[in-house]
C-alpha cells in the first residue's frame, strides 16, 4: 500500500517510530478489528484505533446511548442520546478519520453467532460488561485463532490481557477464568465506576490491539496487566496455560 501525502502527514508521528514506520502504518490501514461493546472501554478504544488509522473497525453493540453513559463513554455526546451506540460510533468516526470504515452491528453477540460475527477479523477487542458475552467471544476467537484483547473494569480497578491460546505456550481466556457457570453478573450501574478509569483501560486495550497488528516490544500475550487506580499502582502477572483447560484441550484434538 502506498500512503498518500495526506496520510503521510496524518500518521507522521507513527511513521517516524522505528517500531512502526511506513510499512506498519500500511498494515494498520489494511487491518480489520472487531470491537465488542461501545461502552466505557470501547469508546476510547474505538477513538484511538480510528485515530491510528485501523482501516476497518466492526463495532458490535445492541444498546442505545443513555444520559448515564456520558460520564465515561467519550465517543458520544448529548445529541446522541437514544441513538444506537454502534451507529453513533460510525458518525463520530466519520468526522475523526475518513480513512476508517466503521461497520455498526446493532446486535448482541452470543455463543450461537459469535463465530460468524468474528470471522476474518485480525484482532478482537472485548470490552463488554457481560460475563456470558466474554466467554462466548473468547471461545469463538480461540476456535478461529484470532488474537483476543480482553479488557475489564471495576469501580477503581482494571485489567487488560492478550490471549492466543492455540499456541503451545500461551493461555486462552478460559485458562484464567475456568468455567464459572454461576459467576454473578455485575455492572457499573450497580457498583459504580470512575469515568476516567475507563479511558485509561480503553486506551491500553487499543494499544494492545495495535501491538498485535504491528508487533513492537515484548510479546504481551500471557501477561495480565492489573491497574489499581485508587492507589495508582500497576502490575503485570503471568497467566499460565492450564493443562486442564477444556478449550485448549479441544484445540489439541484438531488435526
Amino acid at each position: 500500500m502506498t500512503l498518500t501525502d495526506a496520510q503521510l502527514e496524518r500518521y507522521a508521528r507513527h511513521i517516524v517510530l522505528k517500531e512502526v514506520g511506513g510499512a506498519g502504518q500500511a498494515r494498520l490501514l489494511s487491518a480489520d478489528v472487531v470491537v465488542i461493546g461501545a461502552g466505557g472501554i470501547g469508546s476510547p478504544a474505538i477513538l484511538y484505533l480510528a485515530a491510528a488509522g485501523v482501516g476497518t473497525i466492526r463495532v458490535i453493540d445492541d444498546d442505545s446511548v443513555a444520559l448515564s453513559n456520558l460520564q465515561r463513554q467519550v465517543l458520544f455526546g448529548t445529541d446522541d442520546i437514544g441513538q444506537p451506540k454502534a451507529e453513533a460510533a460510525m458518525a463520530a468516526i466519520a468526522c475523526l478519520n475518513p480513512d476508517v470504515k466503521l461497520i455498526p452491528i446493532n446486535q448482541r453477540i452470543a455463543a450461537d453467532n459469535a463465530a460468524l460475527m468474528l470471522r476474518e477479523a485480525d484482532v478482537v477487542l472485548d470490552g463488554s460488561d457481560s460475563f456470558a458475552t466474554r466467554l462466548a467471544v473468547a471461545d469463538a476467537a480461540h476456535a478461529l485463532r484470532i488474537p483476543l484483547v480482553s479488557a475489564a473494569v471495576g469501580p477503581f480497578e482494571g485489567q487488560v490481557a492478550t490471549y492466543r491460546g492455540w499456541e503451545a505456550d500461551k493461555p486462552c481466556y478460559r485458562c484464567l477464568v475456568g468455567e464459572p457457570q454461576d459467576a454473578p453478573e455485575r455492572n457499573c450501574a450497580e457498583t459504580g465506576v470512575m469515568g476516567a478509569l475507563t479511558g485509561v483501560i480503553g486506551s491500553l486495550a487499543a494499544l494492545e490491539v495495535i501491538r498485535a497488528l504491528v508487533p513492537f516490544g515484548p510479546d504481551m500475550a500471557g501477561r495480565l496487566l492489573l491497574a489499581d487506580l485508587l492507589s495508582l499502582r500497576f502490575r503485570a502477572v503471568g497467566v499460565p496455560k492450564d493443562p486442564a483447560c477444556p478449550a485448549c484441550a479441544a484445540e489439541l484434538c484438531v488435526p
